[in-house]
């Protein structure tokens, strides 16, 4: 089975010709390599690149490691690299004009002195560079900086609740379901129900933990995996590291500082496994030290990090809306709103939380994400930090109920089902 990936195909596309490294980042099993060996490959087909102008390698493949002259069972050893001259050598092999050609690099940190070979080609013009990486070093959000300046991060995520119906198709509100359980990496495509509990929990253990732990040479993951759980349990929630640190003393049986916290959160958040909603003071204009917010790249991750318990959907609404405008392009902030009344001749201020503030470039949608809101009380109380904010930026709520059609209500608020949001990326421009 095919499964679209047309945004981030189209960002490949678009990056032809710029003259940088096109870096494929992401969570691992997100999708990289299929988008770059399948996807894009089978692009650069269809619009007439010849044959042996794509040339294709995979750093973990025993048949291309071959082909250069390597053994491949001495990469049984962790610390092994290909040696940069084979690979060269034989790159130039095929280089037989001056049209361009496609290096498409799978797995390229297994390259030795892999920054200073990439570096190389970018003086040829005729030569486009894509790589793909998939241990903690190609996680890091701060990849680009390997190369200098010159490198064009496309940065990918799971399958989108869209590309995901669109892959299988069905009851859409029985998958959405099935979605905020399971999440969104492509291989859970078609595995029965059970065999995805499995793989997700093994998934999360033997992979992502252990490749922060490795990657940053922490000799005891329990606690590391203790905060994940605590972040886990409280998604969408105001955090901070004291706070955390203040629970763990609680239960008692691990000791965690602020400090270390801190560190485990940024190192989490840069192999992308969870990202970080800073709190911005709408009326202020600016952006408030503590305490955030911690959303998962993937619900699936989520729930296996807690062994599925505490399924709590308005929670996972939340998350999923974030990680969608994430993957729309926009910044994503939450926000604070100080609200100012006098009550029965008594003036009052109170702080009133806007789920989401979306920037993009010069735009900027104010977002409340209502799980339900059955009766006016619930549309007053959701509408209400929107109704504070004074400027004329749009505003939006977005709920599980059913709606005929998404409509502006009296107040200008734009209320729209998750249906309409999931499936039709311009429903928030109407």
């Amino acid at each position: 089975m095919e499964i679209k990936r047309d945004y981030y195909l189209n960002q490949l596309i678009s990056s032809k010709g710029n003259g940088m490294i096109k870096v494929i980042t992401g969570i691992r099993r997100c999708g990289k390599s299929y988008l770059l060996n399948n996807l894009f490959y089978n692009y650069l087909l269809q619009n007439n690149v010849d044959f042996d102008h794509i040339i294709k390698f995979s750093f973990d493949s025993a048949e291309d490691l071959k082909m250069i002259g390597e053994d491949p069972f001495k990469f049984s050893d962790p610390n092994a690299k290909v040696d940069p001259n084979k690979f060269m050598h034989y790159i130039k092999l095929r280089f037989n004009d001056s049209k361009t050609y496609y290096l498409l690099l799978d797995e390229i940190q297994l390259l030795g002195a892999f920054e200073f070979v990439l570096n190389s080609y970018l003086r040829h013009s005729n030569i486009e560079v894509y790589v793909t990486g998939s241990n903690a070093k190609f996680l890091s959000k701060d990849i680009i900086t390997e190369f200098a300046g010159r490198g064009w991060q496309i940065h990918i995520f799971p399958l989108s609740f869209k590309e995901y119906y669109d892959a299988i198709g069905g009851d859409k509100l029985q998958l959405l379901q099935q979605y905020m359980l399971y999440g969104g990496l492509p291989a859970l495509i078609n595995f029965s129900d059970k065999d995805k509990i499995s793989y997700l929990k093994n998934l999360y253990k033997e992979t992502y933990i252990k490749d922060v732990i490795n990657r940053n040479k922490i000799v005891d993951e329990a606690p590391m995996e203790a905060l994940l759980n605590t972040v886990s349990s409280s998604v969408g929630c105001l955090t901070n590291p004291s706070k955390l640190e203040r629970a763990f003393k609680s239960i008692g049986n691990i000791t965690l500082s602020t400090p270390t916290i801190s560190k485990y959160l940024e190192l989490l958040c840069d192999a992308f496994i969870l990202n970080v909603a800073k709190r911005y003071d709408i009326k202020g204009k600016m952006y408030m030290s503590t305490p955030f917010k911690y959303y998962f790249t993937d619900l699936g991750l989520r729930n296996a990090s807690i062994d599925f318990r505490q399924v709590e959907y308005t929670h996972l609404l939340e998350n999923l809306i974030y990680i969608e405008l994430l993957r729309r392009g926009y910044s994503v902030d939450v926000g604070n709103i100080e609200k100012q009344e006098t009550i029965n001749g008594k003036y009052t201020r109170s702080q009133l939380e806007v789920d989401f503030v979306c920037n993009l470039g010069d735009k900027r949608l104010y977002i409340q994400v209502a799980y339900s809101i059955p009766d006016e009380a619930k549309i007053a109380q959701e509408k209400k930090s929107l109704l504070t904010i004074k400027d004329n930026f749009k505003k939006i709520i977005i709920t599980m109920d059913y709606l005929q059609h998404l409509h502006y209500n009296n107040d200008g608020i734009l209320i729209m089902n998750i249906y309409d949001f999931l499936f039709d990326e311009n429903s928030i421009e109407y």
